[in-house]
C-alpha cells in the first residue's frame, strides 16, 4: 500500500481497551444485538427526528467500495407519503402472495405469518427508503462509476439497524419488488435503485413475534477457525 503525506493522514481516535475489557464488550454488544427482533406490530409513539438523523449519520460512516458512500436514506414521516407507499408497496405484494412467489418461497415464508397487508407502514413513525446510486462519488454532483454498491449499500443498512437497535427502536426491513415506485414518491432520480424500505419505530405494546424467528443458528454451524 502507498501512502504519503499527500494522501494520508495518521490514524487518530481508534480506541484501545485491554483484553478483559474487549471480551466484555464484545460479549456485552451480542447480548445487545440477541434481543434485536424484527416487528410488524408498531407504535405510533412519534420518534425525534434528531434520533432518525444520528442513526443515519452512523449508517453513513459505513466503508464503502472506493469511499464513493453509494447510498441516499429518504426518511418518511409524513403521513401522506407512509400512506401512498404502503399503498404501491401492498400492489406488489398482492401480486407477490397471488402467484408471483413460487410455492418453495411460500412455504418458507409461511412460519412467519406474512400476507400482503402492511398496516403498520402507516403506523410506524417512520419509513427510511434506502437507494443505492450507481453512480456518484465523494463529491456533491460527481458522476463518477461507483463500485461494489450492494455490498457497500447493505453494511450501511446493517450499522443503521444496528444504530436504530441501540437507540432504542424496533425496526423491520421490507423489500416490496419492484420498487420503482420510491423514486417517484421520494423524488429521486433514475440513477438510484431502491434497495429495500426499513420501517423504524417503537413496538406496540401488543406486538408478538414469530417463534420461528427466535432460532438462531449455534456458532458451530456458522463459524471455523483455521
Amino acid at each position: 500500500m502507498k501512502t504519503s503525506t499527500e494522501t494520508h493522514v495518521p490514524l487518530s481516535g481508534f480506541p484501545s481497551y485491554p483484553e478483559d475489557e474487549m471480551r466484555n464488550r464484545a460479549r456485552a454488544f451480542h447480548d445487545s444485538l440477541a434481543t434485536r427482533r424484527s416487528v410488524r406490530a408498531f407504535s405510533d409513539k412519534p420518534v425525534p427526528h434528531e434520533i432518525i438523523e444520528a442513526c443515519v449519520a452512523a449508517a453513513g460512516s459505513a466503508p464503502s467500495g472506493a469511499n464513493h458512500q453509494p447510498w441516499f436514506f429518504a426518511c418518511v414521516n409524513s403521513a401522506e407519503k407512509k400512506r401512498e407507499i404502503r399503498q404501491a408497496a401492498e400492489a406488489e405484494e398482492r401480486e407477490f402472495y397471488s402467484g408471483r412467489a413460487g410455492e418453495d418461497w411460500l412455504d418458507a415464508l409461511a412460519p412467519i405469518g406474512t400476507d400482503a397487508d402492511k398496516p403498520y407502514m402507516e403506523i410506524a413513525p417512520w419509513l427510511i427508503c434506502i437507494f443505492a446510486q450507481r453512480r456518484g462519488g465523494v463529491q456533491a454532483g460527481e458522476t463518477r462509476k461507483n463500485y461494489y454498491i450492494n455490498e457497500s449499500v447493505g453494511i450501511a443498512t446493517g450499522m443503521l439497524m444496528t444504530a436504530c437497535h441501540q437507540a432504542g427502536l424496533a425496526t423491520l426491513v421490507h423489500t416490496p419488488n419492484p420498487m420503482k415506485f420510491l423514486n417517484r414518491i421520494c423524488d429521486r432520480p433514475e440513477t438510484e435503485k431502491p434497495f429495500l424500505i426499513l420501517v423504524a419505530g417503537y413496538p406496540a405494546d401488543d406486538a408478538m413475534v414469530p417463534k420461528h424467528a427466535l432460532v438462531k443458528k449455534p456458532l458451530d454451524q456458522i463459524m471455523r477457525v483455521f
